[in-house]
Formats: structure tokens, C-alpha cells, sequence
């Protein structure tokens, strides 16, 4: 994500990431490559690499997404870092941040679950990260949700996440679990990832330094943008 001396690249291990197909996650069908891919002959343009320039000045960063105490549901802090394959911090990285309310319902016209809004909830939140890779942020705890992939469906609770570099073709998509949730043996997007301790990397990691006394629980949740460590993402792996 920041500029860096070349280095042997190391590829992610076999199962670690999730495949393009997967016939469990029915919505798969319709989005993956029917043929091979194909090179464009001249690669990237200078503005997918180079622009445009993502910073707080242009954005501004949302760090609380429960506007104080009004937002209904559990609240937490979630923080992390954001690495590379060497655990070298990447600052300057922008993360969008969306996710369902604790009723488990998103602020969102196309969402019509049978769930209360909340009005003082929109569940979208915008960091970057620090010179030493770190963001945090405060929000609600989200609900599940029924999706219709197969009889009696619910995702689990999750948060999804967007990293951006120093361009459009920079950027990286996740979603992030809760410890303990039974849904996620039963999630086709969870489990679209073979390996189970790369699975496990979706997972937060409760953390009683991050919660603050009478106020919100703390949860840590780390990224790692490439090789054998790296976090899955939603990205197009054959």
C-alpha cells in the first residue's frame, strides 16, 4: 500500500483464500468468470496506480459510527493494524466500513427485512490508519440476518471491510466475525475459505485492553495484505 523496496513475493498458501465459485454461495454463480481472464496488453493506467489520493483532508474520517449514546445495540471498539507480509505497519490506508444495525438490518432501500431501523444508526464508517498501521473505530454490534442463500438461512454477525491504497485498483474486501457465533459453522460465505485456521483469521479476538470501563467491549482485528499470512479477502483467485 505505501511505497517499498521490491521483495520476493510469497504466495498465499493453498486454501487461504476463498474460490471465485463456490457452489454453496449461490450468488457466486452469476458473479464469476465463465472464461479465462485476459491481460490487457498495457496493464494498469497511471490513474489506477497513482490517483487519486485518498486522505483524511478529501474524506473525513467517521471513527464513531454510534453518534455517542444514541445508536441502540452493544457497543464496541474495534482496533487494529494493518500490515504487510514482513508485519511492517502501512499507514495512510483508508477503510471503509459498513454493516447491518443490531437488529440486523441495514440502512439501505434495497434491504427489506422484516427488522427495525434505527435513526440514529446508518452503519457506515470511514479510518486511516496511523504511521505505525493502526485504526480504530466505535460502533454497535450487528445483528444477524436471514438471506434467503438456502432454507433458513442467517448470516452471522460480521462487519465488512474496504482497504484502499493509493488508487483505484488498490483495494482489498473483507468481512470480519465475532468469537463464539454458531452461525459461522453454517456460513457459506465463512466457510468459502478451505483452510480453517485462514478461516479463523476472519474472526475478532476479544480484548479487555481495548474495552473501556462503563462504556463500549473492545475487539482487535488485524489485516495482512499478502502472503502466507495473508487475511482472506474478496478478491478473484482461480
Amino acid at each position: 500500500m505505501t511505497d517499498m523496496p521490491d521483495l520476493p513475493f510469497r504466495p498465499f498458501s493453498p486454501g487461504s483464500q476463498p474460490a471465485l465459485d463456490n457452489p454453496q454461495y449461490g450468488s457466486t454463480a452469476k458473479r464469476h468468470p465463465n472464461h479465462a481472464l485476459v491481460r490487457l496488453p498495457m496493464g494498469q493506467t497511471v490513474t489506477e496506480m497513482s490517483a487519486p489520493r485518498f486522505s483524511p483532508t478529501r474524506y473525513p474520517a467517521v471513527v464513531d459510527m454510534t453518534h455517542g449514546k444514541n445508536a441502540l445495540g452493544e457497543r464496541i471498539i474495534v482496533q487494529g493494524r494493518v500490515l504487510d507480509e514482513e508485519g511492517r505497519p502501512q499507514p495512510g490506508v483508508m477503510i471503509e466500513v459498513w454493516q447491518a444495525n443490531a437488529a440486523g438490518r441495514y440502512d439501505h432501500a434495497r434491504d427489506q427485512h422484516d427488522a427495525p431501523l434505527d435513526p440514529n444508526f446508518h452503519g457506515t464508517g470511514l479510518v486511516f490508519t496511523d504511521a505505525d498501521g493502526r485504526y480504530s473505530f466505535t460502533t454497535i454490534k450487528p445483528g444477524a440476518y436471514p438471506w434467503r442463500n438456502h432454507h433458513n438461512a442467517w448470516r452471522p454477525n460480521h462487519i465488512h471491510y474496504s482497504l484502499f491504497g493509493a488508487g483505484f485498483a488498490q483495494r482489498m474486501i473483507t468481512q470480519m466475525y465475532f468469537p463464539g457465533d454458531p452461525l459461522l459453522a453454517l456460513d457459506p460465505i465463512f466457510q468459502c475459505t478451505p483452510d480453517e485456521a485462514t478461516r479463523n483469521r476472519l474472526i475478532a479476538a476479544f480484548d479487555l485492553d481495548v474495552t473501556q470501563p462503563e462504556w463500549a467491549l473492545g475487539y482487535t482485528f488485524d489485516f495482512v495484505l499478502r502472503g502466507r499470512g495473508q487475511t482472506p479477502f474478496e478478491e478473484n483467485h482461480p
